[in-house]
């Protein structure tokens, strides 16, 4: 099963350039949820989910849909364990319905491949076990087999992305190491990763060629992988669910199973 969506629903700049004019942010994720089943949930990274809110999204979807939430920045970014037990409280509502999907540990490019970082890595798949825990690794000194090794000894899965070549990021390799295949498009648009502190970085709108790249790696996770997971975070004005809609359009055309 391929399930495609966004990085989060909810922005204002979405309104006319995909949501119809005039929507208002209660009423998104409905709206949302006739195109997609699914969707990677972002806010968690700046604060703490609170069960009433995940409760609310919940109420709003349907059985089938599902849902992955980004970890809170404090267990990705400053590797405080102590982060996980709220955030598994918050995210309750979610796995009780039988909707969460899984949890994205996105790392930052300060996350080397080093000891340090190995038990790390080892400490998160205790804390977030039984929560399908993804690893996202930005610094390209993770792109070796050692690491898929031991993703998979850990019971962690890996998250392909797709960004620019020449900053030392990750490269665009299609692997799974669970049974969860887990795909991010976030932008290719080098000149501007770093710009103004990287608020331009996501302002990228892929074309069809730059996305048929993707389509006989998807179909490989998808023949390795009981479930994939693609997830668009280029989400300046609409530009995510434009080519979400596009890739998924593009995966039906060659007759992959889509959610």
């Amino acid at each position: 099963m391929i399930y495609v969506g966004t990085s989060g629903y909810s922005y204002k700049d979405w309104v006319g350039a995909w949501y119809p004019p005039g929507t208002e942010a209660r009423d998104m994720l409905g709206l949302y949820a006739q195109h997609f089943q699914t969707v990677e949930v972002n806010y968690t990274y700046y604060r703490q989910p609170s069960a009433r809110t995940v409760a609310g999204i919940v109420q709003k979807l349907p059985a089938s849909f599902r849902l992955f939430v980004k970890a809170n920045a404090e267990t990705t970014h400053q590797r405080n364990r102590a982060a996980a037990a709220p955030f598994k409280e918050g995210v309750g509502p979610a796995r009780e319905a039988g909707v969460l999907a899984g949890v994205l540990a996105q790392f930052p490019y300060s996350f080397k491949n080093e000891p340090a970082s190995h038990d790390y890595l080892k400490a998160l798949a205790e804390d977030f076990a039984g929560y399908n825990p993804v690893v996202e690794f930005r610094n390209r000194g993770w792109s070796k087999m050692s690491t898929l090794e031991r993703l998979r000894d850990l019971g962690l899965g890996f998250c392909c992305v797709d960004e620019p070549e020449g900053l030392n990021l990750m490269p665009p390799a299609a692997e799974a190491t669970t049974d969860t295949a887990y795909v991010r498009f976030h932008s290719r648009n080098r000149a501007k990763w770093y710009e103004g502190g990287g608020k331009e970085r996501y302002n990228y709108l892929y074309s069809r060629e730059e996305l048929a790249e993707w389509t006989p790696k998807v179909k490989k996770l998808d023949d390795e992988a009981q479930a994939v997971y693609v997830f668009f975070n280029n989400c300046h004005a609409g530009h995510a669910a434009v080519n979400a809609e596009q890739f998924r359009d593009m995966l039906g055309d060659i007759g992959l199973l889509v959610n």
